[in-house]
């Protein structure tokens, strides 16, 4: 498997077609200051050492140089053991709320940052456990199926935003569900779902489905994210969101709802104001689930590649150095460049 680990830089790239449009107008306007001269053969003709291929070559290797050297600074890694081992371990499907409301900034950085800052700590700490994510607002879909890749894992995380589903609400009975069914076949885990939300539920149906959560085994835990007290919600434009009257929407968090969810199947509800201290608590809660064989746990660990594009790159520039503008005069029979 190959990857980029900064990516980002790749955008660089643009730079190349940039500069060869910068290059075709450079030996344009050229050409014509020359026609202005005299008759082009006859400048050819003055001028018997000049190569225009090899000027061509010279700055082609010279784009390739700096397109090897974007290539480094995005980190080029591939992925050099996969391996499958047999673990003692449970099961737990993280639902994460993305609504709007998950925007408020009553908990720093913002209820969103706080609750993916909270799941990445909690991957960190898992060792022989599988974890998959669902995210949810007025639908849900699986961001990751459950697995023991916890690279992966994180990598998805970071992509998660509120733009990732356009209907907006907070439908919590469908991510219990939804997360309910993303579980293996396998018997004999503990299996946990995690909800980490404000509470809104504008659909209603959560209870009914944490109970069957329940009755299906899982254990049902929420993490409150925010404030009862209510804030405004940021519209990402430096102001914030407001409803069909003009007035600014307000959010707070739904503590009663949460704790009925919790109840209903089988778990604890716990408020997220210090991330340390909400992790310990659910990690002494999912501790008391039972431990089963995980099996076919795949995970591959990556390796930097830049030296390779470093040979290439030291190669292309011994190249570019080599190769003269002017054509030499010990060999210039020898038409390499014709």
């Amino acid at each position: 498997m190959f990857r980029f680990e900064s990516a980002d830089y790749l955008y660089l790239l643009i730079l190349i077609p940039i500069l060869v449009l910068v290059r075709l107008y450079g030996l344009r306007k050229r050409k014509g200051q020359l026609k202005k001269f005299g008759d082009p053969e006859l400048l050819k003709s003055l001028m018997p050492d000049v190569s225009q291929p090899r000027r061509e070559l010279k700055f082609w290797l010279l784009m390739t140089a700096l397109a090897l050297v974007i290539v480094m600074l995005a980190r080029p890694q591939m992925g050099t053991k996969i391996s499958q081992e047999q673990r003692k371990g449970i099961e737990v499907v993280l639902a994460l709320d993305i609504s709007n409301s998950m925007k408020a900034e009553d908990v720093q950085p913002s209820r969103l940052a706080r609750s993916k800052m909270m799941i990445e700590n909690l991957v960190d700490n898992f060792t022989n456990d599988r974890v998959g994510l669902v995210v949810f607002a007025g639908d849900a879909f699986v961001q990751l199926p459950i697995t023991s890749d916890y690279v992966s894992a994180k990598m998805f995380l970071q992509s998660i935003d509120p733009s990732l589903i356009a209907s907006q609400g907070t439908n919590l009975a469908e991510a219990i569900d939804l997360s309910s069914r993303s579980f293996t076949q396998q018997d004999k885990v503990g299996r946990a779902i995690i909800v980490i939300t404000d509470g809104e539920d504008h659909e209603g149906g959560a209870v009914e489905a944490a109970k069957k959560a329940k009755k299906k085994g899982m254990r049902v835990f929420v993490l409150g994210v925010g404030s009862p007290k209510g804030t405004p919600v940021p519209d990402g434009n430096g102001g914030y969101m407001k409803d069909n009257t003009g007035q600014e929407v307000m959010s707070a968090l739904n503590e009663e709802m949460c704790k009925s969810v919790a109840e209903a199947g089988g778990g604890a509800y716990i408020h997220v104001e210090n991330n340390n201290m909400a992790q310990k608590q659910l990690e002494n809660e999912i501790t008391k689930l039972q431990k089963g064989d995980i099996m076919n746990v795949v995970y591959s660990e990556y390796d930097e590649q830049f030296q390779a594009v470093a040979i290439l790159l030291l190669l292309v520039l011994v190249i570019e150095t080599v190769v003269l503008e002017s054509k030499n005069p010990l060999l210039r029979k020898i038409k390499l460049f014709k």
